[in-house]
């Protein structure tokens, strides 16, 4: 199964996926530090996502043709103080409110984003992801156990690759590295069944990289449970964690988590 979840499914996840964040940090202390954020606290890591919520939002809603400047957004920065509570009920409301003007606004609307399709569908993909990975985020913060369905997590990868390829192709100066024939990655998902294809080739070449879904022999190969293999791709687990195994030139993986960070 190679396809995108769906419009209806994305909106969905966004307040799934919010809904287990809060849960994530419930309790916790969100003056803790986040160690795959190590610029934010897990408060501020919160923020950040409500945040992200309230902006897009904006931008459906409005059906904005050029981008909203954040402090435009009401209550972008989210509640004033300490409150856990006041934080968790902004934190619910934002994801509600964006789940809401997805649906008002349905898929094929035109909107801005910075992206290579500029329509709803984009950012309703996106921010399913977005919170997603922040939640991974706030699970290792607080020390909790972070699992996401096999399906989500494969098109989570997808994304993660569409937006690498996105970069290459805009002069990012990173992600225009990624070339030079005859290097291939392979990231394979170990724990999935035949419901879900959780496999990916990467290739070089002369003029950029391209990928696919599919197993074949690699110059370096990434193997464990989808959402480790996940983890280490977004650089939220190391690729020389016990939970994963790397087979092959693991200075080519190196090279290539040094240019494809996002999030």
């Amino acid at each position: 199964m190679t396809t995108l979840l769906g419009y209806d499914r994305y909106g969905h996840e966004i307040t799934a996926q919010t809904d287990l964040l809060r849960a994530a940090i419930a309790g916790a202390d969100l003056s803790a530090p986040v160690p795959s954020c190590p610029e934010w606290t897990l408060g501020q890591l919160a923020r950040h996502v409500g945040g992200a919520h309230r902006w897009v939002e904006a931008i459906v809603r409005t059906r904005a043709e050029q981008d909203i400047p954040e402090d435009e957004v009401p209550e972008v920065e989210g509640p004033a103080g300490d409150d856990p509570a006041a934080l968790d009920a902004w934190l619910a409301d934002g994801a509600a409110r964006l789940a809401g003007a997805l649906r008002e606004a349905g898929p094929g609307a035109g909107v801005w984003t910075w992206a290579w399709e500029r329509t709803t569908d984009f950012w309703a993909r996106r921010m399913a992801h977005e919170t997603v990975i922040h939640r991974a985020d706030a699970a290792l913060a607080a020390g909790v156990p972070f699992e996401v369905a096999p399906d989500i997590a494969a098109d989570t990868v997808d994304e993660l690759l569409q937006m690498v390829g996105f970069a290459a192709a805009s002069g990012d100066p990173e992600a225009a590295e990624l070339r030079g024939s005859g290097r291939t990655l392979h990231f394979h998902a170990t724990d999935t069944d035949g419901g879900v294809d959780a496999e990916w080739l990467v290739e070089f070449g002369e003029e950029g990289f391209g990928w696919r879904r599919g197993h074949e022999k690699a110059t370096v190969a990434v193997r464990g449970p989808l959402t480790d293999v996940l983890l280490v791709l977004y650089r939220r687990l190391p690729a020389d964690s016990d939970r994963v195994e790397v087979l092959g030139d693991a200075k080519l993986l190196d090279f290539w988590l040094e240019r494809t960070s996002f999030g």
